[in-house]
């Protein structure tokens, strides 16, 4: 950490908290306001650990790849007006003599590290090139997209605020792992105001604004990574369109336009998934068997030496066939929601990412036995919020459960379904206090005076 740093820390974290603070003075409820502030404090906290924790205990992209060929790009701009064309073109066209490291050229041809390298230049003239003060605007970023998510289900689910903070506001591993120069805080960022906006525009409210932030909020998902955008908003534009569709009082009508929005999203979601099949790369469906095959056959030559000591495989034979993933898709649920286990965590990182897994572990079980799989599957089937949370939960945790067979890059690659699979199990709870209330109170009328 350079002087510079030390000394302009403290004065930006100020500056964003009188930034935060005045949005904050324009909510409402004292509810939302506590939770705002004490949500603004722990992502700095974070933001803070996660720069000590890539600059003193490890390396990594964020340093050796972000910032420094962002910063790079930076003095590029700052030498010569002409370079800002690589601003605003594409990573693959970037001259590799002026790279900071000529080995980086192949990480360029990434659209997804070249969004996050344009981003730290541009951020650089605003933080003088200094490493944690980026990380505090990626930081805040993913926490302002976190908070639009929150309130997007508060709206819905006020009774549930404690549950919903802890899901997604609170949540270690979201709240770490989006606290940085990464992908990650980006990615968390966007999803949360796609969101948001997604659903204030399709309630005719402020279209215009709402339009620009959906756009590059889905511009951002996209060019990031496209695979977690294919599964989350069919879901998502599914949910609202069926909460909007609930108004319509006739039934017929109803179930008509309820079998149009399928079939129309379905093919619409085809047409996308062609569209997007190169940029998705191990995550296309063609590609996932024989990805898995590959990093299984990489993972069993590794040794130690190699850093194959945070390596695991799913517990299952992959024979490399699409039924065969099948076969795979609970173990891959395991691993993404439930593993590393204590005993297989050989990092500080992965040991508190195993206690959170642990405690995830154990509410899945108690409801599990308190509401019995039946009840489970009714509960899911009926509530169209659960059936969402879940849905994308679930099917997010098997390609990453699947496709990801160390981890460190676990741990990362799982945030986004995080707080779905917790908003899902706290939905689940609620649905079951509810049901057992009502039952309760129905014994009692019907007692004889």
């Amino acid at each position: 950490m350079t002087f510079l740093e030390i000394i302009l820390t403290p004065v930006y974290i100020f500056l964003m908290y009188l930034f935060f603070k005045r949005r904050r003075e324009k909510l409402g409820s004292t509810v939302l306001k506590h939770y705002h502030k004490q949500a603004f404090w722990f992502k700095i906290i974070a933001s803070l650990l996660f720069m000590v924790y890539y600059t003193y205990m490890t390396g990594g992209d964020t340093r050796t790849l972000y910032f420094l060929e962002g910063k790079n790009l930076f003095h590029l701009l700052l030498q010569d007006g002409s370079n800002w064309k690589y601003i605003f073109t594409a990573g693959k066209n970037m001259n590799e003599h002026l790279l900071a490291q000529t080995l980086n050229i192949g990480y360029l041809q990434s659209e997804a590290n070249f969004m996050i390298i344009r981003l730290t230049a541009i951020l650089s003239f605003l933080t003088f090139g200094q490493y944690t003060l980026i990380g505090l605007f990626f930081a805040c970023f993913a926490f302002s997209g976190l908070w639009k998510l929150f309130m997007f289900f508060y709206e819905r689910k006020p009774e549930l605020h404690k549950a919903l903070a802890i899901s997604i506001l609170f949540f270690p591993s979201v709240v770490f792992w989006s606290s940085g120069l990464m992908k990650d805080s980006l990615m968390i960022g966007a999803l949360g105001w796609f969101t948001y906006s997604l659903d204030q525009f399709s309630s005719g409210k402020n279209l215009v604004r709402n339009f620009l932030i959906l756009s590059l909020a889905a511009y951002m998902m996209i060019t990031v990574k496209v695979y977690i955008f294919l599964a989350y908003a069919p879901l998502l534009f599914l949910f609202i369109l069926f909460e909007k569709l609930k108004a319509i009082k006739a039934v017929l009508l109803r179930v008509f336009l309820v079998l149009v929005v399928i079939v129309v999203s379905i093919f619409s979601f085809l047409y996308a998934y062609s569209s997007f099949e190169e940029e998705l790369g191990t995550y296309a469906l063609e590609n996932v068997t024989s990805s898995m095959e590959k990093l299984n056959t990489t993972l069993a030559s590794m040794t130690a030496e190699q850093g194959a000591e945070s390596n695991f495989n799913l517990g299952a034979q992959f024979e490399g066939t699409p039924q065969s993933l099948i076969k795979v898709a609970p173990f891959a649920i395991v691993a993404s929601f439930f593993r590393p286990f204590i005993w297989e965590a050989s990092k500080v990182s992965q040991l508190l990412s195993a206690l959170e897994s642990l405690a995830l572990m154990l509410i899945t079980l108690f409801l599990f036995v308190r509401l019995g799989p039946f009840r489970m599957v009714r509960f899911y089937l009926s509530d169209p919020m659960i059936f969402f949370c879940l849905t994308f939960a679930l099917v997010f945790g098997i390609f990453i459960g699947a496709t990801t067979v160390n981890f460190g890059t676990l741990v990362r690659y799982k945030i986004p379904c995080l707080p779905f699979y917790a908003i899902a199990l706290a939905l689940l709870y609620n649905k079951y206090n509810a049901r057992q209330y009502s039952e309760k109170i129905t014994s009692k009328a019907l007692q004889p005076l």
